[in-house]
């Protein structure tokens, strides 16, 4: 067995560790939170995300993945460039969250966001100065130590988080922990690779590079930012904060199984590829497919647990506050069946420096979403809005697709034959449920 698939098989595994344990603690900190603050506090800080990533994502040159893809990615001209350029973005976005405050205060008729939102945009001012370490040992698959940073970092945020509400059951917990992690983040950084450190530099060459190749990514990320928030902007400005809140929690499980392809694909799929595109298209078509298989099989078996069961979890975790998420849950679990196709083969086209199928792919989820939220809202209401956010990756899989096919890198075939499996399953899992008297996970939609 070759090094590079030792590394992405020890890359994988703590990916998918570090995923699950980050998901329980993510999981348990949630239910504490749930039952000392009010839904509402959690939809408005979910409306402060949206403009924040809104803002990371529309000056996103993709430094990082540069640093993982461009063959001087280990060079330190080339990382301390890299880690001007990102000084400079943190500070940039911090300053274009005190002229975003106002307007959108204004625009949601909550004064609130006139601090929250340029607190919260520290993070951002922060996070610029975090140690280019963590992209290198991305680009090595050193996936055990990222994995180790992320534990820390959470479990810190969320003890703090979690001891500040029980004295204080406002949205200043949430902003608290938010910064800590932050905080943690950035010195942790700097320890993360002995005797490696950043400093200002500017090297033209490498500024170029970084140029080149972060169009695309700044084109990709900026249309991302429409297609995975305008479900949120729709929902904050139509909606109660409390229903958005609600949404969240939905939203927050049926994701599990996207984030955990979407883990693999970044930090092991990605740099594995990114060190085999000297190879013939044909070849590292067989290695990526072949790989690709048990990855499939076991996201398809996941699948299918969350969408036949998913709304018991709900029910048994969260308060009737929260019934409705039981419903939401399953339809958007289905949803997400495509991108998980494409967070599996799409790494791909990234390597081979051909990010511009998915900033296409981008542009046709925003518009899926945005119309298609619109147009069900006004037909069938809040669950017409649910089902056309669950469509919005049916688009965003026929481009990508189409780009890996023109590539040689296409595998269609392969997701004919899981779909097909996944459907298989669900009809059986269902037909089984629904004998067992327990009807089926979205009856609180079709009974209430």
């Amino acid at each position: 067995m070759s090094s590079l698939k030792k590394l992405a098989i020890r890359g994988t595994i703590w990916t998918i560790a570090g995923y699950g344990t980050s998901q329980a603690l993510r999981l348990g900190g949630n239910l504490i939170l749930t039952r000392l603050l009010e839904p509402e506090l959690f939809g408005l800080m979910a409306l402060v995300y949206v403009f924040i990533t809104g803002l990371q994502l529309f000056s996103d040159l993709g430094i990082g993945t540069s640093v993982v893809q461009n063959k001087r990615g280990d060079d330190p001209a080339f990382l301390n460039t890299a880690w001007t350029l990102q000084v400079v973005r943190g500070i940039f976005l911090w300053l274009c969250s005190l002229l975003l405050a106002w307007p959108v205060a204004q625009f949601y008729n909550e004064q609130k966001l006139l601090w929250l939102i340029p607190v919260v945009a520290l993070t951002a001012l922060i996070s610029g100065f975090e140690s280019t370490a963590i992209y290198t040992l991305n680009r090595h698959i050193a996936v055990g130590q990222l994995a180790m940073f992320e534990f820390g970092r959470q479990v810190i945020s969320l003890t703090v988080t979690i001891i500040w509400a029980s004295f204080d059951q406002s949205i200043r917990a949430l902003v608290i922990g938010t910064l800590v992690s932050e905080v943690v983040g950035l010195v942790w950084s700097y320890r993360m690779i002995p005797n490696s450190s950043n400093r200002f530099a500017w090297d033209k060459e490498a500024a170029k590079e970084l140029f080149s190749f972060g169009k695309w990514i700044f084109l990709s990320t900026a249309m991302t930012f429409f297609a995975e928030q305008m479900d949120r902007l729709i929902f904050g400005k139509v909606f109660t904060l409390e229903l958005l809140g609600i949404y969240g929690v939905a939203l927050t499980f049926a994701d599990l199984p996207r984030n955990v392809t979407n883990a693999i694909s970044g930090k092991v799929i990605f740099p594995a590829i990114s060190k085999l595109t000297d190879l013939p298209r044909q070849e590292i078509r067989a290695k990526l497919l072949h790989n690709r298989k048990p990855i499939l099989l076991a996201v398809t078996f996941g699948l299918t647990g969350l969408i036949c069961f998913g709304d018991i979890l709900i029910k048994v975790l969260y308060d009737s506050r929260y019934i409705d998420a039981a419903w939401m849950l399953p339809i958007l679990a289905l949803g997400i069946w495509p991108r998980m196709l494409c967070n599996t083969n799409e790494p791909s086209l990234f390597a081979i420096g051909k990010p511009q199928y998915s900033t296409v792919g981008q542009v046709t989820r925003f518009l899926c979403t945005s119309i298609g939220m619109l147009v069900g809202f006004h037909f069938f209401k809040v669950p017409g809005a649910i089902i056309a956010v669950a469509l919005n990756d049916l688009f965003y899989y026929s481009v990508v697709n189409y780009g890996l096919w023109r590539e040689g890198l296409s595998g269609l075939r392969q997701d004919i034959f899981a779909t097909a499996l996944l459907v298989g399953l669900l009809a059986l899992v269902l037909t089984a449920r629904f004998s067992l008297g327990l009807g089926l996970p979205i009856d609180g939609l079709l009974y209430q």
